[in-house]
């Protein structure tokens, strides 16, 4: 299957921008969708940025579609092969805006999720023809991250999963299908991180600055060219089963949030977004550090790309 011709994405906040960019830059002409017009009017900035970002990615290619912005959802709608909703992770309001989609869109279209960790089989519920259903979980930023989460739903067809890999795979991503599970896999792997990074700050065992050095130089280097999988095999399971038979027991298993992060979410202090989270920030720094950051990933997706 090729990309859509015509793709709808419902919601233009921080996801859809970039999810409109990827697909317009393989050919669909796409509706970016969304009730409010200071939505829109960010997310027309927010576009160009994605666009300039793949420019840098690949200089030779050019958009190979078109997006259009618009408030009208039946006219976003209007012969989409491919629909992706990106509202915010809220579960009444996902099935709202769902169940108002199928009303809009032709038998054949597949509707798409981009959920990040509610059951898909739970959105569901809101369609009359979920075989049609499926999750569509891109990693942000969605237009330089190339890897997306395929998750089926229980009353997903086999077929919609077979014809979102492939338009995936169209437009140049990986796709990774999954089983449903909460968080599904990237954000568990991640969030296992997470806890253990934070836990050891928390003890006074590292620096925030040491532990991002470490994390950064250290395992995502490697885990950017190996894979867990593979790096098992190049350590030796040997190894693993003697270093996990004392060190697992030691991990951090705790189901609960952690104090330093609450601390700070009850002073309003969240990250970039409010220039104060685990370091402070000021407003140019924050552009910096995006800018560093953006840079940063496409480098790497270049060099993991010629691998």
């Amino acid at each position: 299957m090729s990309v859509p011709k015509v793709a709808a994405v419902i919601g233009a906040g921080t996801m859809g921008p970039g999810m409109a960019a990827v697909l317009a830059r393989a050919g669909s002409e796409v509706r970016l969708y969304d009730i409010s017009d200071q939505v829109l009017e960010r997310a027309k900035g927010s576009y160009q940025l994605a666009n300039q970002a793949l420019d840098r990615v690949d200089a030779a290619s050019a958009p190979g579609g078109s997006v259009s912005f618009g408030l009208d959802l039946g006219q976003a709608l209007t012969g989409a092969e491919l629909v992706l909703e990106a509202v915010p992770e809220k579960l009444d309001l996902k099935r709202e805006v769902l169940a108002e989609i199928e009303r809009h869109v032709d038998d054949h279209a597949i509707i798409a999720t981009n959920t990040s960790g509610i059951p898909v089989t739970t959105i569901a519920t809101a369609l009359k023809h979920p075989a049609r259903f499926v999750g569509m979980h891109w990693s942000n930023p969605p237009h330089l991250i190339p890897m997306i989460e395929v998750v089926p739903g229980e009353q997903t067809a086999a077929g919609t999963t077979e014809s979102i890999t492939e338009i995936i795979h169209a437009f140049g991503y990986e796709a990774v299908t999954e089983k449903e599970v909460p968080g599904f896999v990237e954000n568990r792997i991640l969030y296992a991180i997470l806890r253990e990074c934070v836990s050891l700050v928390e003890r006074g065992i590292v620096s925030e600055a040491d532990m991002d050095t470490c994390v950064k130089w250290g395992i995502g280097y490697k885990l950017a060219v190996i894979g867990p999988m593979r790096l098992l095999d190049m350590a030796g399971l040997d190894i693993y089963s003697s270093v996990a038979s004392y060190l697992n027991p030691d991990l951090s298993d705790s189901a609960e949030v952690p104090e330093m992060i609450k601390e700070r979410v009850a002073a309003g202090e969240l990250g970039m977004k409010t220039l104060g989270g685990i370091y402070p920030y000021t407003a140019e720094q924050v552009a910096e550090r995006r800018a560093e950051i953006a840079k940063g990933l496409i480098a790497v997706r270049k060099t993991l790309s010629a691998l």
